[in-house]
């Protein structure tokens, strides 16, 4: 039994078993906390950090959304605790905004102490978001190489019309309603195009003209990458796909 099938097992036994999800968190605690560090850019202190416990409830909101279809767990646990700190980083910033600070920085300076803190906080959420999508990108970028795509492929594949785009849509929306046909793909390295095709009603000429662009859609809405995918629900804007 190799070591990911046995982390899947526990996962699966801890969902159902609230002393088993404990021990799990208590024996994945290095992870938590090296994960914590990262984005804390140095080690958390218990008892100190709210990141930290923050972190510790990411993981166990992982173990209760986890299916085989989202890739290895611990990498799709590592992806939900960077996206809750910087939920929690992002409130935090705005908690802090709404203190108000009327009087000037300085005599000379005639913008107040509260605008500038809020241009302080803007510049450092954008640098927090910039590094998490940027690890996402490079995530996807070398999850789908092992399915012989790259970024260029999609980027080429993408469909141009609406309606193409709408047929795309309804396709991710029945993968996502039919978990046999992520785990196939993630099996075969495949698209199932004919199931796909069969039942989604969408002409199996469709997925193949845009069979790379497909792969990239369903690894994204499987494996966690959640800031990626906010995106995407902008292109998708008026469908059903979440």
């Amino acid at each position: 039994m190799n070591d990911e099938h046995k982390i899947i097992q526990q996962v699966y036994a801890a969902k159902e078993d609230m002393q088993e999800a404990d021990q799990l968190i208590s024996t994945y605690m290095p992870f938590i906390k090296t994960e914590t560090a990262k984005f804390l850019k140095r080690p958390p202190i218990e008892g100190h950090d709210d990141e930290l416990s923050i972190a510790m409830i990411a993981f166990h909101e992982a173990i209760c959304g986890y299916s085989r279809t989202r890739g290895a767990f611990l990498r799709y646990a590592a992806m939900l605790i960077k996206s809750r700190l910087i939920d929690y980083h992002r409130k935090e910033k705005r908690h802090k905004n709404l203190v108000s600070f009327d009087m000037p920085v300085n005599e000379d300076n005639e913008r107040p102490i509260s605008e500038t803190l809020a241009v302080k906080d803007n510049y450092s959420e954008e640098l927090v978001m910039r590094d998490a999508t940027k690890a996402e990108i490079e995530e996807l970028t070398n999850q789908i190489q092992l399915f012989g795509v790259s970024l260029t492929d999609v980027a080429d594949n993408c469909p141009r019309q609406q309606r193409t785009l709408e047929a795309c849509r309804k396709v991710l929306n029945y993968a996502k309603e039919n978990p046999e046909l992520l785990d196939e793909l993630l099996r075969t390295k495949r698209l199932p195009i004919t199931k796909l095709s069969q039942g989604s009603g969408v002409d199996r000429k469709t997925l193949e003209r845009h069979r790379k662009y497909m792969v990239a859609m369903l690894l994204i809405y499987t494996n966690g990458y959640e800031i990626i995918r906010g995106h995407i629900k902008q292109v998708l804007k008026g469908g059903t796909a979440k």
